[in-house]
């Protein structure tokens, strides 16, 4: 089923009745690794529904976000950073999902960091030539720039590269500039009914949510490459009447590299246990108990099977 088939779908469950007068709309986040999109995504939807940390490659799928307001409703798509190479089946499926978020897309949204233009940079706006949507580039992190007077010369650098239908500085981490943002977005969007009910800001499955709040926690504590060779799947979720118990895999691609997960006595396990357990419970609002246990899947990451098994689907 196309997306555009499946996004009418979508609608008619939640809302059968045809007439609306609002505005809604995809919108992708695109961008080169640790540009900023995931921070620019949870700000926008004033809730984090997308996992953060310093090391590129943190988001692998592509995570919606629902951004409610009385114009409308729009679904932000948070995309893998774009790489170069695809040396692993991995990077070939990062990159093959952030072209899918692109699909169907209403508007795309091009996140470069202000004072920075890289070959990656180049290359995502090489992709986005092909892109039918309108897209608009965000200028983000501007925060760090010690003389804001730099944004204007960039901002016509970036104007000669494309034709944009707008182009905005902000900052994510400090709000800056978002409500602008938003009024940008909002008025290009399509008119039509909304794709979630009021109450939804997460466009996937609940257990999705909390086995990447797992990984968040293992890919900031874990240093070098071991973080790249993790995944986490839920394999066991019960909300009980006073407890919500949730039991959770960590598989590596080696063997070596579970007692680095694990750490001397088990400290390290425990350490990422007690900060997604303590995550866990301010998103469901009640206790959590969380057992965690890490295996081995050899070289998973190579292994389009083993992929397909913890989840990392073709689009």
């Amino acid at each position: 089923m196309r997306s555009e088939e499946k996004r009418q779908n979508r609608r008619a469950d939640h809302f059968p009745s045809p007439v609306f007068s609002m505005r809604c709309g995809m919108v992708a986040v695109v961008g080169r690794p640790n540009v900023g999109k995931s921070s620019l995504v949870n700000a926008l939807v004033g809730r984090k529904v997308s996992i953060v940390t310093r090391k590129p490659q943190t988001t692998r799928h592509c995570i919606q976000g629902v951004v409610h307001r009385p114009e409308g409703q729009m679904v932000l798509v948070d995309t893998p950073g774009l790489h170069h190479k695809s040396e692993h089946a991995l990077n070939r499926y990062l990159n093959d999902t952030a072209a899918a978020g692109l699909r169907g897309a209403d508007l795309v949204l091009f996140v470069v960091e202000a004072g920075v233009w890289k070959a990656e940079d180049e290359s995502v706006l090489r992709r986005l030539a092909a892109v039918a949507a309108p897209v608009a580039l965000v200028i983000n992190k501007v925060d760090r720039l010690s003389d804001r007077k730099r944004l204007l010369p960039e901002i016509k650098a970036h104007a000669q590269r494309r034709d944009y239908a707008f182009i905005l500085p902000a900052s994510a981490v400090k709000r800056d500039n978002l409500e602008a943002l938003l009024r940008e977005l909002f008025p290009r969007l399509p008119e039509g009914p909304p794709l979630y009910p009021e109450d939804r800001v997460e466009g996937y499955d609940p257990s999705f949510a909390l086995a990447e709040l797992v990984r968040e926690k293992l890919m900031q504590r874990l240093r070098q490459e071991l973080p790249y060779a993790l995944t986490v799947q839920i394999e066991h979720l019960k909300r009980e009447e006073k407890i919500t118990r949730i039991e959770a895999v960590i598989w590596v691609e080696r063997e070596s590299q579970k007692a680095i997960v694990i750490g001397q006595k088990g400290q390290g396990l425990k350490e990422v246990g007690s900060a997604a357990r303590r995550e866990m419970e301010r998103r469901l609002g009640r206790p959590v108990f969380l057992k965690l246990w890490v295996r081995c899947a050899e070289d998973w990451t190579d292994d389009p099977q083993a992929l397909k098994r913890f989840g990392y689907s073709a689009p």
